[in-house]
């Protein structure tokens, strides 16, 4: 079923839904640097994020490259969990810098030292560059932490993109065997996830047009993160989380997903698929939303807020396991 959208977003779309009809018309295509250019454009409308205690710029080196990361810490003299923040942005947009105020509010409703990655980007690095960045992380993350107290509490998060890269991060750190782990993640938070490249959920259509994220452009960002003119279909099915092992060793997960987002329908079965083994799952719909509506908080404010304290809740009192 197509999604409602709510009023709060109907002058901001009827924006959006011209602008792309305009650029049709005149036969505009998508662009790396125009699409990551509207991205950017959204930073006025996510808001300012609270003051830290600690703020700090850093990277994890790994034998080819720096990986850039930003630390939030809300309070140094406390001993807390960490949480790792997998930006999202099509695998091929998006920024420390750009998700800053999310992070804030993150490690504030958290009550965890925040961790976001700078992960490389597609089309200049394609699968898996960026998702490999983002396991160096996990596995290395404490040793960012030297001057900070942390427990071994260690949660994950993302949206849409960032996502897929938290689920995949899961698959990742469960062997063949599914059962011994090389991070022991806690908690997952995945919002508005995306988890199957093969596009074929049942809202990837109803959603697919006027609802912000359209389905023309998802073609074209897994294009570009594939690197491939013709999607390979057993190469995106090997990378999508949705299509692989699930074992009642992966995490307690969080889902919020959007009622009016192309992605809903992949991540109400990757819910299910959870709840099959026996993994402690909770779903939580925001049915007037679009995709990134985290990234609207002066539009939806409330729908904002609401979100970060179920975060809140999920790390502070949800079972870790099943």
């Amino acid at each position: 079923m197509r999604g409602i959208i709510s009023p709060k977003l109907v002058p901001f779309l009827e924006q959006v839904n011209s602008a792309i009809a305009a650029a049709k018309a005149t036969g505009q295509g998508f662009s790396v640097d125009l699409v990551r250019q509207g991205l950017d454009n959204l930073a006025p409308l996510i808001g300012s994020g609270p003051n830290m205690e600690i703020v700090k710029n850093s990277y994890l080196a790994v034998p080819s490259h720096n990986i850039p990361v930003r630390i939030y810490n809300p309070a140094p003299n406390d001993i807390l969990p960490v949480l790792l923040h997998f930006h999202g942005g099509g695998h091929m947009c998006g920024s420390i810098e750009l998700y800053d105020p999310i992070s804030r509010k993150l490690a504030l409703a958290a009550q965890a030292i925040v961790i976001c990655v700078d992960y490389r980007l597609a089309p200049e690095y394609p699968y898996p560059a960026g998702l490999d960045d983002c396991q160096q992380l996990l596995l290395h993350y404490k040793s960012l932490l030297f001057d900070m107290k942390h427990n071994d509490e260690l949660y994950i998060t993302g949206d849409s993109a960032g996502g897929a890269i938290c689920t995949s991060l899961v698959m990742k750190n469960i062997d063949d065997n599914l059962t011994n782990k090389q991070v022991d993640i806690t908690k997952q938070i995945l919002i508005y996830p995306s988890v199957d490249y093969t596009m074929s959920s049942t809202s990837i259509d109803e959603n697919g047009q006027g609802f912000l994220l359209e389905k023309d452009k998802m073609h074209w960002y897994f294009q570009q993160y594939f690197h491939a003119n013709s999607l390979d279909q057993a190469k995106i099915s090997q990378a999508s989380p949705l299509l692989g092992k699930f074992s009642s060793n992966m995490p307690a997960t969080l889902v919020i997903t959007a009622g009016c987002d192309p992605l809903r329908d992949e991540a109400i079965a990757y819910v299910k698929s959870l709840a099959e083994v026996d993994v402690n799952v909770q779903h939580h719909s925001f049915d007037g939303m679009t995709h990134a509506y985290m990234l609207l908080d002066e539009l939806v404010q409330e729908e904002c807020l609401a979100t970060y304290r179920l975060i809140s809740e999920f790390v502070k009192k949800s079972p870790s396991h099943k």
